[in-house]
């Protein structure tokens, strides 16, 4: 078996990590490039087991530090542009893209240059770009398969039917940290709060994004992209156990679901290994044990937040970029105390609503929509601490 080599964006990150439990002793893959931002100390460790021929850090004081703890032979890239230039340099069979927000983007766009498999795990990239992402897969003739456990799941779904069968694709949602939290006792909520998920261990952001719902926004946007289907025919319903993460109806009423316990090595293990199946030593879903699956409809500021995602489908053009810009700094902006948890969705829903509709999608026109939300956000944030501080 020919030898997978694949280069990680993100590698210190939660999925990143996971990413390399998954290849850890496995010969038929090979994590050949590794990426990340600040966090030089777990990159170095990385480095060191996992001998990629090339590494990349953003952060340039980081790598003064990383420089000497590096293999001899690998090779080390810095600045704002370093995953970029990492991924042509590296040109993987596998290009899994794990970074938080539009960092991203540049580097999966140069993923499909490099004519590499996309494993995408950073559904901002889609949100903000699909429209130029999706179309340029398919002209280079790329396969780009999602690690989101829900995308990953519908893709898994899929292959039981034609796709003109599809009647509807319904995605799940755990509701997160504050799932039983009344309205007002949510938006009061601290970090600490958001962040006490009771089912998945993520990063901080996706952490909040689940508590907030916005996760499902875009994660709508994201299944709109990827598997091509119009708004009417994406759900998302409440499923507290984690356990089915996503189901998919066909025409003749059939509904195929894809269940397993809530575990990110396991969607990244099927893109990772994709057409096959990795046999894997995990321990089996125990549905006696689990006893019963709830699923309920969403609600109040459950509703609000995923509405928020049909609405930038609805707009087009860079509405997806302001709607994943303006989030991404609304979670900064409460982790860092300048708003409160209850801000969160208000701010977005006022900044997509305020964006002007720009339909041509490019590049810059993309990054020019995120500059502007990000302003818009930090704009009220100031204001918000402003008025706590007097």
């Amino acid at each position: 078996m020919k030898q997978k080599r694949i280069a990680i964006l993100g590698s210190t990150g939660s999925v990143g990590r996971q990413a390399l439990d998954v290849i850890a002793g496995r010969p038929e893959l090979k994590a050949c490039a590794l990426a990340a931002g600040c966090n030089w100390r777990l990159l170095a460790e990385q480095a060191r087991a996992f001998a990629p021929e090339i590494v990349a850090i953003a952060d340039e004081a980081a790598a003064a530090e990383l420089k000497n703890r590096l293999p001899a032979d690998a090779e080390l890239l810095t600045g704002p542009g370093a995953m970029t230039q990492l991924v042509r340099a590296a040109r993987p069979d596998i290009l899994l893209s794990a970074v938080v927000g539009v960092a991203g983007l540049e580097p999966v766009l140069a993923g499909i240059e490099c004519g590499s498999t996309l494993a995408i795990a950073n559904k901002e990239a889609l949100v903000m770009a699909g429209a130029i992402l999706m179309p340029a897969a398919r002209r280079a003739g790329v396969a780009v398969l999602p690690v989101d456990s829900e995308h990953s799941a519908i893709f898994q779904c899929l292959a039981a039917g034609k796709r003109q069968e599809v009647r509807r694709v319904v995605i799940t949602a755990s509701g997160g940290a504050l799932r039983d939290w009344d309205a007002a006792s949510a938006a009061q909520a601290t970090v600490a709060n958001a962040l006490d998920h009771p089912t998945w261990t993520m990063g901080r952001k996706i952490t909040i994004d689940s508590a907030t719902l916005m996760n499902k926004a875009l994660e709508v946007v994201e299944a709109h992209w990827l598997f091509d289907l119009p708004a009417e025919q994406i759900e998302v319903v409440l499923h507290p156990e984690s356990i089915l993460h996503s189901y998919v109806e066909f025409v003749d009423g059939s509904v195929i679901a894809q269940l397993a316990r809530p575990d990110m090595t396991m969607p990244i293990a099927y893109a990772l290994s994709y057409p096959d199946r990795m046999d894997r030593d995990i321990a089996s879903l125990d549905l006696p044990s689990v006893g019963r699956l709830t699923f309920r409809r969403l609600e109040g500021r459950f509703a609000r937040a995923v509405s928020l995602g049909f609405e930038a489908i609805r707009r087009g053009g860079v509405a997806g970029a302001v709607l994943n810009s303006a989030n991404e700094a609304a979670v900064e902006a409460f982790l860092a105390g300048g708003i409160s948890f209850g801000q969160i969705i208000p701010l977005v829903e006022e900044t997509l609503n305020k964006a002007e509709p720009i339909t041509e999608v490019t590049l810059d026109s993309l990054l020019a929509a995120d500059k502007w939300a990000r302003r818009q956000i930090q704009k009220k944030s100031e204001a918000s601490k402003l008025k706590a501080d007097s």
